[in-house]
């Protein structure tokens, strides 16, 4: 997924769309939706080696707090974008499934987004659900998430309106089995038939980016059910050059996000 509708409020909230995340180079959007160009693809670690991506941490840019509408959304009239090359996801870590509190933010129970209640779950141990799953993108990159996080769209993350924040799961793609290890750090998507809003790297790493939304099964995590490298999930500074800024084309076919804001 900043989101101060409500004091302590900071609830990055999906509520899909339809249309598509246009492509853009560094900057998308408006409002400074910079992002990194792409880095060089390294060769890959020995077996066992620990590795850290190749993506500087998203840090968070204050110009894009606020900007609601009244409902709660993020910036509706402005549409979601993308970067003008796939991230290269082989080198980008999955989380480390671990034990950690529950953030002090992001996870007030029950809860209420566009006149619906949701509610977060006690106990997420046995958690599944198979549904929709779509992703955002440049737009939102840099904003704090519903936990007071830094959404990074070139990280594995998600947002779900159950699980608690932090959390991980493993997303599915039903269709052809690719699946990513992802932590659950924002809420929504609020659109109707959708189970989770994917990052843009975890959507490319399924396989869904092509056309926007795609079925598949999400799975709670325990520790000890750990991503499938041992890589670190730490990104490598210093940050990669910044492209120069291209005009964004409009691409058709895909599932749009938009964000609001919701209690913590």
């Amino acid at each position: 997924m900043t989101r101060w509708l409500l004091p302590l409020c900071a609830v990055a909230l999906l509520a899909g769309c339809a249309g598509a995340p246009k492509k853009t180079g560094s900057t998308a959007g408006s409002g400074g939706d910079r992002v990194s160009a792409p880095p060089a693809a390294g060769a890959p670690a020995p077996p066992g080696q620990r590795r850290v991506s190749p993506y500087a941490p998203a840090q968070e840019d204050p110009n894009t707090r606020g900007h609601y509408t009244a409902g709660g959304l993020y910036r509706p009239g402005v549409p979601d974008s993308l970067p003008d090359y796939l991230p290269n996801v082989d080198l980008i870590p999955e989380p480390e499934v671990v034990d950690l509190p529950r953030s002090p933010v992001g996870n007030r129970s029950p809860y209420q987004v566009l006149g619906k209640t949701y509610h977060v779950l006690d106990d997420h141990s046995e958690f599944t659900e198979t549904g929709t799953a779509s992703y955002y993108g440049a737009k939102f990159h840099g904003r704090l998430t519903s936990n007071r996080e830094v959404y990074d769209m070139y990280a594995f993350t998600a947002a779900h309106k159950s699980l608690p924040l932090p959390s991980f799961a493993r997303v599915t793609n039903l269709d052809t089995g690719q699946s990513v290890v992802v932590r659950v750090n924002d809420r929504g998507p609020f659109h109707e038939g959708r189970v989770v809003d994917l990052s843009y790297a975890a959507a490319v790493k399924i396989g869904i980016h092509p056309a926007g939304t795609g079925r598949v099964e999400v799975r709670a995590l325990s520790p000890g059910e750990n991503a499938r490298q041992t890589w670190d999930a730490v990104a490598a500074a210093p940050a990669p050059a910044a492209a120069a800024p291209v005009a964004a084309t409009s691409r058709r076919g895909r599932a749009a996000s938009t964000r609001g804001s919701a209690p913590a």
